[in-house]
């Protein structure tokens, strides 16, 4: 008799036995349909067995296995079984949960996914795309790029040039300038030696060594550190590695922090290699592009993928390459859910697969910065702009400026040069919204969130308060509900706030604000970035959206607001994220002929991280912060798991953490267990929330008192709690 041991999409860290008899080892890893309670569920076969521990009339029979689609191969089945043991989470959601979401569904997948093939008409190549009106931006880069490539284009590739792609694609076939031919399903173009690529820029002498040294090691598990400043050229040897990757047949896996770096990055990689198919993997994209690009992975169709942290789960059968680009960055740390970080499971999956993975920052995370100081990691330095000079960074003394709504006469003045120039200015304050607060002049009352321990934000433009926190709104009031006075002020500053006061004093300027409110539509910062770049923006005013990864030649000025409350954070890790946000977004400035200029507003112009900025020396900053981690007991010196808690009272949540302590005591050899404390946002959406830290010296030894803690926790937890266990916690 044949069982499988199948992963279900349920809060219980085990497998569940059913009865197949017609279940071959092929079906490993394979999506299955099979009775559970009263419903049917999807699962997915993560072990054949002949024989269980159930009594038989206990066992059910699978209704059915599902073939529809290769099934998961065993290296993706070994990564999946390690995050749901490393991070004490259940197995069956581990697993569903980085499947797409049509492959979660109990329909099977009857019908093909299709693809089309678009080639130039006659008609279409007669067609000169300078003849076309100067708004039709978006048709003339797709004629252009047409007009390349005669043998066609498919319209994943298109999209890449503009988001938008699709309904100009439509429009360009009701024209009679396109014909649409069906991909057929054998024409499948695999990884392996590129058909065409082309050069790249001529390398700097510290990119060929740099290179050199890649190539020159020797095969298998590689962690490489690559520490480049901004403007340095990592991008340019991780197309260099991919080349390599690609001709020796393999695949590879590029990851980004977050979405709005891989449209740029996308049409880099795809200029660079316009014959490989390169698919994206990421939150925002739709349902059936999801499927399709994962299958495309899965089948080795896809010869790069590009992806945030949910592309570390991503199936690549001829997976060669990984490389973490921004590794610093907190994005990569999932904060709900399997809380995992993808950058620690890109490390584990190229261990597993033997392969080199290079983890690109200008400011690594101290962990990594510390794994390279002992040689676990190698590393690599750029230490060179590529074509331009390093940007000048000077700290304006709040404390001797005239102030006009956070905006210094220092900075004023240097925006009002750069626009008499031509050139671009950013301002950068990350905090959108107008005000942090409302607060009236009379009480004192402050706007605050009843779901929340927060304010609620001014969004003035909108005539509303809002939550950041749980995204609750109301109107903002005429008065104060408190004592009825009409005299309410907006404290602090926001984007918004900041807009308003540059439209106000430079009215001729073309401003533009950049922030989660106005790239809300599905296009919207697509849009903008090709504004920015057309030249057709003066002003740029944005949170760190604008600070990662975007190369603007003509922006030359930066200005930033508010740093300073970072520094009194009770984060251990503030300071480090302050320093990698100021380097960020310093790097934006001067990509081009003109040597940049960045302007950090301050009250503490001494402060050893403004400079260590300054100065440009990261390592000597980074080694400072190591000393005072390790004199405190803090990681990478220690390894952390934190117990979060969340209920509707206060007293309940610490109550539970407490006994949860108490009963951790005899698991807890060289174990410290610290006491139950509120969390630093202790109320969010309506419930209150504490958690309690442990920590070791010891990574094994944690992971073997949080093995028996967590049993402990699953027996006694009790519904008026919800709590999750975060390893290696980025938050406290």
């Amino acid at each position: 008799m044949t069982f499988v041991r199948v992963a279900l999409d349920v809060p219980v860290p085990t497998l569940f036995d059913y009865r197949a008899e017609h279940a071959v080892a092929n079906d490993v890893g394979s999506r299955v349909l099979v009775p559970f309670g009263k419903k049917v569920a999807v699962g997915v076969i993560f072990e054949l067995a002949q024989e269980t521990t159930l009594a038989p009339q206990r066992v059910r029979n699978v209704l059915s296995i599902l073939r529809d689609v290769p099934p998961l191969s065993n290296d993706i089945l070994m990564l999946l079984k390690f995050s749901s043991d490393y991070y004490h989470h259940p197995i069956g959601q581990v697993v569903m949960g980085t499947l797409p979401t049509r492959l979660r569904r109990r329909q099977v997948l009857t019908s093909r996914v299709v693809r089309y093939r678009y080639q130039l008409t006659v008609a279409g190549q007669s067609v000169a795309p300078e003849t076309l009106p100067a708004r039709a931006v978006v048709k003339r880069k797709l004629l252009e790029l047409l007009r390349s490539n005669v043998s066609g284009m498919e319209e994943d590739q298109l999209r890449v040039a503009s988001p938008r792609a699709a309904p100009v694609l439509k429009v360009m076939m009701q024209q009679g300038w396109l014909r649409r031919n069906e991909v057929a399903s054998s024409d499948v173009r695999r990884p392996v030696i590129p058909v065409r690529q082309t050069l790249g820029p001529t390398l700097t002498d510290e990119q060929r060594q740099t290179v050199a040294l890649l190539r020159g090691a020797k095969g298998g598990f590689i962690p490489w550190l690559l520490r480049g400043v901004t403007g340095s050229g990592k991008t340019e040897i991780y197309l260099q590695l991919i080349a390599d990757t690609l001709a020796a047949g393999h695949q590879a896996l590029l990851m980004v922090p977050e979405i709005n770096l891989t449209p740029q990055l996308e049409a880099l990689v795809h200029a660079r290699f316009p014959d490989t198919t390169l698919v994206s993997l990421h939150s925002g994209l739709s349902e059936g592009e999801r499927l399709h690009h994962w299958l495309a992975a899965q089948s080795g169709e896809a010869g790069i993928v590009l992806g945030t942290r949910l592309a570390i789960f991503a199936p690549l059968p001829r997976l060669g390459l990984i490389v973490v680009d921004e590794e610093h960055d907190t994005s990569f740390k999932q904060m709900d859910g399997l809380r995992y970080s993808a950058r620690d499971l890109a490390l584990v999956r190229a261990k597993k697969r033997a392969i080199p993975i290079v983890l690109g920052s200008a400011t690594p995370a101290l962990e990594t910065f510390q794994n390279a100081l002992t040689g676990t990691y190698r590393t690599l330095t750029l230490a060179q702009r590529v074509n331009a000079m390093p940007p000048t960074i000077e700290c304006v003394d709040t404390r001797c400026e005239s102030m006009v709504d956070g905006l210094s006469q220092t900075l004023l003045n240097g925006v009002r040069e750069m626009t008499k120039r031509g050139e671009q200015s950013l301002i950068f304050i990350n905090r959108r919204g107008y005000a942090p607060v409302l607060m009236c002049a009379s009480c004192g009352w402050t706007s605050g969130c009843h779901r929340c321990s927060a304010r609620l934000v001014v969004h003035l433009k909108d005539h509303q308060l809002r939550c950041h926190l749980c995204g609750h709104q109301e109107r903002l009031p005429v008065s104060c509900p408190q004592c009825g006075n009409q005299d309410l002020l907006p404290l602090g500053q926001g984007t918004q706030r900041i807009e308003t006061t540059l439209t106000r004093i430079f009215p001729e300027a073309r401003i533009l604000r950049i922030d989660r409110d106005s790239t809300r539509r599905k296009h919207a910062w697509g849009e903008m970035r090709q504004k920015i770049a057309d030249r057709q923006v003066d002003i740029l005013v944005g949170t760190q959206i604008l600070a990662k990864g975007h190369d603007f030649p003509q922006l030359n000025l930066v200005g930033v607001v508010n740093a300073d409350s970072s520094l009194y954070s009770t984060d251990f890790r503030a300071a480090e994220r302050l320093f990698a946000r100021l380097t960020q977004v310093a790097g934006r400035a001067g990509r081009g002929a003109t040597r940049g200029r960045v302007l950090v507003q301050t009250e503490f112009p001494t402060h050893p991280l403004y400079q260590a900025l300054q100065r440009d020396d990261y390592p000597a900053y980074a080694h400072e912060l190591l000393a005072e981690r390790k004199q405190a007991g803090f990681p990478p010196f220690v390894h952390q798991a934190v117990l979060r808690a969340e209920s509707a009272q206060l007293e309940t949540a610490l109550a539970f953490l407490a006994a949860a302590a108490h009963a951790a005591a005899p698991y807890g050899d060289q174990v410290a267990i610290y006491d139950p404390v509120p969390a630093s946002v202790s109320r969010m959406a309506g419930l209150e929330r504490a958690h309690l830290v442990v920590q070791s010296r010891s990574r094994s030894r944690l992971q073997s008192f949080l093995r028996n803690w967590h049993v402990h926790l699953l027996a006694t937890a009790e519904h008026r709690v919800r709590w999750a266990l975060d390893i290696d916690p980025q938050e406290l």
